[in-house]
């Protein structure tokens, strides 16, 4: 598929073509999508809730009444979890919420992800991604004039340190390098902007697996 490029302050700058196989696939899968997204969110949550179990409670061990004579249960601690400053039974505790998911399937979500913007109509390819000065508002200007108000912006290599200066105050702008390039952020921005060097790098990304 052929696109055009334009630049940041709204001129053009010629045309580019798409590979097909990655930013043309027609049916979107979205359990692939959901899958990866989920895999992405699980690997980021720290797993650092915790409860107290019963041999943690600061609580005396001495038991709490005699065993029989009482008519009540023959408790023997006051750190079980049914007592008021007790234990708490079957919590959470310090783990990995982490998963594995096949770098295939990964590969092919990222794909469906690039499709469904370019599908949608919400892909913009940038002859640079590059600003004189980090000036905020100059940013957020030339941003509006090519209609880009919520967007992932992948700025090549490496971001250069202006843009990524001026983007940062910027409300619902993401700025990443080619490196950075993931579904989750694909899927939560309306519109996926890439410099033509990061499209270059898109396509060697997957060279590997179509020579395979």
């Amino acid at each position: 598929m052929k696109l055009d490029v334009i630049k940041l302050d709204g001129g053009k700058g010629g045309s580019i073509e798409l590979p097909d196989d990655i930013f043309g696939i027609e049916e979107i899968r979205a359990d692939i999508l959901q899958r990866c997204v989920t895999w992405q969110l699980a690997k980021r949550r720290a797993g650092t809730h915790k409860i107290q179990v019963r041999n943690e409670v600061s609580r005396t061990g001495k038991k709490m009444y005699r065993q029989k004579g009482t008519g009540g249960a023959r408790h023997g601690s006051r750190r079980a979890a049914q007592f008021v400053g007790g234990a708490k039974a079957h919590g959470p505790v310090v783990r990995s919420h982490a998963f594995d998911l096949p770098k295939k399937v990964r590969a092919l979500a990222l794909r469906h992800a690039l499709s469904s913007k370019a599908r949608d109509g919400a892909l913009i390819v940038l002859d640079a991604a590059t600003v004189k000065e980090a000036k905020t508002a100059a940013l957020r200007d030339s941003l509006e004039k090519i209609g880009v108000t919520n967007a992932l912006v992948i700025a090549g290599a490496e971001v250069d340190a202006n843009l990524k200066l001026a983007a940062r105050n910027i409300p619902n702008i993401d700025v990443l390098p080619n490196a950075g390039l993931n579904v989750y952020d694909v899927l939560r921005r309306r519109t996926l902007v890439l410099t033509k060097d990061a499209v270059e790098a898109i396509r060697t990304r997957f060279q590997p697996e179509e020579a395979a």
